[in-house]
């Protein structure tokens, strides 16, 4: 194919999710069609009777021509990405297997223009190289996954179109992030994506915890972006471009201090969108959207977005070492931390939000170690088995009706092909072998590792941060066993339905979930189970043989302690950490007494200030006025006898005081 074409592959990658949003959110309702409001079995309103948007019924020519629209785009963006991929030969498996140096060079782009700004200019220019290619293979696959999953799963929604229009922005910003050869062109992907999680986490906004989930998570990613736009400023005024490759070539010649400030201002940003202590706390609580949303958020969009940034950017940060004991740190409590709170939650989609946090740390602390391969694989394969684990927990909520895993219990005899996938999933999630996170989570446990000689951290960092992640494995081998024997093991909870309407019969959907949400967990099975052979060349057997037995010291806890009692919550083996971890160590409570309380009073403070002292004023000044009329409103009331005594009485005055003054 002509190096021309090749060289315009990132833009179309990215254009078509953009065109399809666009298509999405103008065409997909035109024409429309008229549908009664009726849903559930609530009958049609009058004619001309007002209609609450949450009780409209889905337009089923619309959604079918939005999931049109957001499937075929997301279909040829992921070819394109795998063409693009494999026409360097999927060079970065090439390096992992090598542990060869990133190669730094393009191998496809262009440049698009430049944007003059009176100082440093902007430049248009997007570009694939080993990292941005293989990282836009797993956002569009798993993009495509969550489009053809969500068909099924929100088929009945009358937001369909809009939501799946959003979730094509989504991919597309992501994709401009990956793409990018600009810091600021990077920044704008990095925003979108922000403002697409604030809509996509409220889609269901009628319920008012979710919009507040929405809010949550807009304003904490953005409190780290304005540390992260300053660290742009701050690296490419240094550098005098905001182009990437020439930031990292003029890296040497900057000053320590200098490097350090703008790395310490990225991490900001980094933290946000990647969760990572002391901003993690949105992730939790953005489970609120609907789970295929949860899947792209966790695995291959928001959260994967800072860790590649690093990745990207990894020669300036190795130049800023304390930055890197910074993250090291960071990533050392946010990965067990994460991984005991998980241990400890009910709800089936928030246990895999907290192992998100927890696995996105150990990508961060292979950072911190020195090592960007390890690291990414493991974003890699983390995006591939934990897409799986999310889309598997919506299909059995999906089959159960509720998220607590203490309504749940038996489902594998329901639930086979649910059950072996997610199984798969869990296993990655493990590091047990042969799926893919054995090998990838040993690389980055072999990294940090060597870091704690090779003198990347200081002692006291890299000791911590080897200790919290082993201790982390046995933690996680305990959630996830948890997890998977309280969803499909032990005796079956049925759940109580609610009354149906007069006349309707209860229907139980006892069935696994439809083909379009079965086939998208299928395939992402395959790489979940087998793409860690890329990671089999380099494996540290010693490294490897500690992780697995650790995993299953901790599944083997949870397992003899859930034995003793099926119907019991294995999550007492915590003791008194059980209701700390519950609260994620209350750090959430903590936030609302250090920040939200003082805010909030202060706004009343505020509020009242404008209330009795601004608008006082101005009501004071109107009563003013008022009453001085109304005296004035006396002289004028048409009697001409007190006129007339007016006049005599001004008359008398002035004669009196031309007599007196004389």
């Amino acid at each position: 194919m002509s190096r021309t074409y090749v060289d315009a592959f990132p833009a179309l990658v990215i254009l078509l999710p953009f065109l399809a949003a666009a298509a999405g959110l103008l065409l997909s309702r035109w024409p429309r069609s008229r549908v009664p409001y009726s849903v559930m079995g609530r009958a049609v309103l009058p004619h001309g009777a007002a209609v609450d948007p949450a009780l409209e019924s889905a337009d089923p020519k619309a959604n079918r021509r939005a999931a049109w629209f957001a499937v075929l785009p997301a279909t040829v963006s992921a070819v394109l990405a795998c063409w693009l991929a494999a026409s360097q030969g999927f060079a970065f498996f090439q390096r992992l297997a090598e542990e060869a140096p990133q190669a730094r060079t393009a191998v496809a782009g262009a440049s698009y223009g430049t944007i003059e700004t009176g100082g440093v200019p902007i430049t248009l220019i997007l570009q694939a190289d080993q990292l941005s290619a293989i990282v836009a293979v797993l956002v569009t696959i798993v993009a495509l996954a969550v489009q053809v999953y969500s068909v099924g799963y929100l088929k009945d929604d009358p937001r369909y179109p809009s939501y799946s229009a959003f979730i094509s922005l989504f991919t597309s910003a992501m994709l401009l992030v990956v793409y990018a050869g600009d810091l600021l062109l990077l920044y704008v992907g990095w925003e979108i994506m922000g403002l697409c999680s604030y809509l996509l986490i409220g889609h269901w906004w009628e319920d008012r915890a979710n919009s507040r989930a929405a809010v949550k998570a807009f304003l904490v990613t953005r409190l780290g972006d304005v540390g992260f736009l300053f660290g742009i400023f701050v690296l490419g005024l240094s550098a005098g471009s905001f182009t990437i490759d020439d930031v990292i070539a003029k890296v040497p010649e900057l000053p320590t201090a200098t490097v350090v400030t703008a790395t310490m201002l990225l991490l900001a940003g980094v933290a946000g969108k990647s969760a990572q202590v002391p901003l993690h706390t949105w992730l939790p609580d953005a489970m609120a959207g609907p789970t295929p949303i949860s899947a792209l958020i966790h695995a291959a969009t928001m959260v994967a977005a800072g860790i590649f940034l690093v990745a990207r950017l990894f020669p300036v940060f190795l130049a800023a070492p304390p930055t890197l004991d910074v993250l090291a740190v960071l990533a050392a409590l946010g990965m067990l931390g994460a991984a005991l709170a998980a241990l400890a939650q009910d709800d089936l989609k928030r246990v895999l939000a907290y192992s998100t946090v927890s696995q996105l740390a150990y990508m961060a602390g292979a950072l911190a170690a020195g090592s960007d391969t390890a690291a990414i694989f493991h974003l890699l394969t983390h995006g591939a088995f934990k897409a799986l684990l999310f889309l598997c927990a919506g299909a059995v909520i999906h089959h159960v009706g509720s998220n607590l895993m203490s309504q749940m219990g038996g489902l594998r005899r329901g639930l086979p092909v649910t059950f072996v996938t997610m199984t798969i999933g869990l296993a990655a999630l493990m590091g047990l072998p042969p799926a893919s996170g054995f090998f990838s989570k040993d690389g980055v446990l072999a990294a940090i590792e060597q870091a704690l000689g090779a003198g990347t951290l200081t002692d006291a960092a890299g000791l911590l941060l080897y200790t919290c992640a082993l201790a982390t494995v046995a933690v996680t081998g305990a959630y996830a066993t948890r997890a998977w024997l309280r969803t499909f093991f032990g005796p079956e909870r049925p759940v109580a339905l609610p009354e149906p309407q007069p006349g309707t019969a209860h229907i139980v959907d006892s069935r696994e979930a439809p083909p379009s949400m079965l086939g998208p967990i299928v395939v992402l099975a395959v790489p979940a189970l087998g793409l860690g052979v890329f990671g089999l060349g380099h494996i540290s057997w010693g490294v490897a043989a500690i992780s697995v037995a650790l995993a299953l010291l901790g599944a083997a806890i949870v397992y003899a302690v859930w034995r003793g009692d099926p119907l019991a919550d294995p999550a007492r083996v915590l003791g008194p950490l059980r209701v700390p971890s519950e609260r994620a160590f209350y750090v959430d409570t903590v936030y609302s007494a250090l920040f939200v309380r003082p805010v909030l009073a202060l706004a009343r403070v505020v509020v009242r200030a404008d209330d009795r002292v601004v608008d006082g004023a101005v009501r004071g000044s109107g009563r003013t006025t008022q009453g001085a009329s109304g005296l004035l409103r006396l002289a004028q009331n048409g009697n001409v006898q007190l006129y007339v005594s007016g006049v005599l009485a001004g008359v008398l005055l002035i004669a009196v005081g031309a007599v007196v003054l004389g």
